[in-house]
């Protein structure tokens, strides 16, 4: 049995899989940047393809690779800190589920050896990886990536909803997606 099929089989993941819904997650062999993000959304969850919406654009955008290079060279790795959509919230989609991320990530990390860069996108999975106390806030991680680079780069989520805090926090285009596209480059080469 497959890691795959071992998520689906999970009775943590009942719900999910009777609604016919696969785990969303890539971990190619081959790949080089590890990509760790919070959930997949709905659209993603129903097309099987992550980050196959706005937010996947934007974050394409900020690497610098086209969506060839993103879903289909082999070097790109996306493993969430849960594998399906979690539902919705008042605003924006609920959080991960706990002990998702404890459970698998190990296991497929473990058939990845030769990721050189893990781009941590949103608190959840910087608080996870980077192992920072609860009151450390996303945007003072994401300021100071510099104490987790070359191994770590914590960045904000891509989406259209963050556009108040992008222009609030203009350095981050400006720095850290710079940072962001020449490291990749240097990896991809």
């Amino acid at each position: 049995m497959t890691i795959f099929d071992e998520i689906k089989a999970d009775p943590a993941n009942a719900e999910y899989t009777q609604r016919g819904w696969n785990p969303i997650y890539a971990a190619p062999k081959t790949a080089k940047i590890l990509i760790v993000g919070q959930a997949p959304g709905l659209k993603v969850q129903e097309s099987g393809i992550m980050w196959n919406d706005a937010s996947g654009d934007r974050l394409r955008e900020w690497l610098g690779v086209s969506k060839e290079t993103f879903y289909d060279s082999g070097l790109f790795a996306v493993i969430p800190m849960d594998f399906y959509y979690p539902g919705k919230a008042k605003s924006g989609d609920k959080p991960p589920r706990l002990g998702v991320a404890e459970k698998w990530h190990p296991r497929l990390l473990a058939l990845m050896p030769n990721i050189q860069l893990t781009i941590l996108v949103g608190a959840y999975a910087q608080h996870y990886y980077l192992h920072l106390a609860k009151s450390v806030t996303l945007t003072e991680t994401v300021k100071n990536f510099e104490r987790y680079w070359p191994k770590y780069l914590p960045i904000v989520h891509p989406s259209p909803r963050n556009n108040i805090w992008l222009k609030k926090n203009s350095w981050f285009e400006a720095e850290v997606v710079p940072n962001l596209q020449r490291r990749v480059r240097e990896i991809l080469q």
